[in-house]
């Protein structure tokens, strides 16, 4: 009897130990698969520097994420994510409820080529072909397979937008600066996988879909603005010089009335 409970005392040993190995490496493996996912998903290279599990507080964040710009631009990072944070809160049934994910401090360039084409519209049109249609989940799979998930709410805060349209011809406008950082104010993506939930293994391209939709809108707002603004400037220039030339014609008398 006593040699039957120590048997089963190693045995349940070896079974906690098995477990603890897989919890204390599920950072590692999860790190993997971003990398290998997300280089499928955007076609192009995506490395992660950490990722920490955190049980304990329902937490799951992951570290110095970098995409590289797609191919036929500079060879500049497309986007890093410096915190990408899930609160994985009471995930109890399916499908799995995230409350929160946060994207903190990225730093994410926005890049034009020669025939006008964003960096960040290339790597959205990769993802969405790799993507379903939609957010619908299959109509059959196997139970546990794949999760379905839904997440509440997308944050992105800190956002330090580069602007870059060196390549592209301004024409009359003669715009001098084309690359320039804004910082863009805290905004929310949205949700992700509602009402039924999202397999799990297209949440992340999801994520990254909905961050993607509201920065390239900002980039092209922001790039309408400064064309918008210097469009002003070179017409108070042009308005300036008529000016001088009338005033000029006017005399000195009359030319006095309007300085400033």
């Amino acid at each position: 009897m006593k040699k039957v409970l120590i048997v089963v005392a190693i045995i349940i040993a070896l079974i906690a130990g098995a477990f603890w190995y897989l919890i204390s490496n599920a950072g590692v493996f999860i790190k993997q698969q971003i990398e290998q996912q997300g280089s499928a998903y955007l076609g192009t290279s995506v490395v992660v520097a950490n990722v920490d599990l955190a049980l304990s507080d329902g937490r799951l964040t992951i570290s110095g994420l970098q995409v590289a710009n797609p191919e036929g631009y500079s060879d500049q990072i497309a986007f890093s994510l410096n915190e990408l944070t899930f609160d994985l809160g009471a995930m109890v049934e399916e499908p799995y409820t995230i409350q929160t994910v946060s994207i903190n401090a990225p730093e994410i360039l926005y890049e034009v080529n020669e025939s006008g084409k964003g960096n960040l519209l290339v790597l959205k049109d990769t993802l969405m072909s790799k993507l379903p249609a939609g957010e619908e989940p299959p109509a059959e799979q196997a139970p546990g397979a794949n999760p379905l998930v839904i997440v509440e709410d997308v944050s992105v805060s800190n956002v330090r937008l580069k602007l870059d349209f060196e390549k592209i011809n301004t024409g009359e406008l003669n715009i001098e600066q084309k690359a320039y950082e804004v910082t863009l104010p805290t905004f929310s993506a949205g949700s992700v996988g509602k009402p039924n939930g999202l397999p799990a293994d297209q949440v992340g391209g999801a994520i990254v879909s909905k961050m993607l939709d509201n920065v390239i809108a900002q980039a092209k707002e922001e790039a309408k603005k400064r064309a918008v603004e210097e469009a002003k400037k070179k017409a108070k220039e042009k308005l300036d010089e008529e000016k001088d030339k009338l005033l000029d014609k006017a005399g000195d008398k009359l030319k006095g009335l309007f300085d400033n």
